[in-house]
């Protein structure tokens, strides 16, 4: 079992920057899944990007080349960078996280069995 705390929403204009943060707990982090996944009312959770256990990064199409995701084990955190934000990004954004043995990458919020509790992203025109 792993509890996972998202931070660092808020509210910002259009073309500015955030960076979320999502810290783990538990001693096996390095051996998990990464993911950050949102979510808009009356829309389904989308997958925005996601790391695995040896580094290897994804990202949905709508944010390449603006965020970037990385992970530092030594905290058991996570981080989106969010640069170049659009009014479309508001959302509440989500980590998710799953043990995994394999170097698979998971962009399917099915595929994860841990969530945090959302932090709200909004980005003002």
């Amino acid at each position: 079992q792993v509890q996972l705390v998202e931070s660092g929403g808020g509210l910002v204009q259009a073309g500015g920057s955030l960076r979320l943060s999502c810290a783990a707990s538990g001693r096996t982090f390095s051996t998990y899944g990464m993911g950050w996944f949102r979510q808009v009312p009356g829309k389904e959770r989308e997958f925005v990007a996601a790391i695995t256990r040896s580094g290897i990064r994804d990202y949905a199409d709508s944010v390449k080349g603006r965020f970037t995701i990385s992970r530092d084990n030594t905290k058991n955190t996570v981080y989106l960078q969010m640069m170049s934000l659009k009014p479309e990004d508001t959302a509440v954004y989500y980590c998710a996280g799953r043990a995994t043995i394999d170097i698979g990458v998971y962009s399917r919020p099915g595929e994860y069995p841990y969530w945090g509790q959302g932090t709200q992203v909004t980005v003002s025109s």
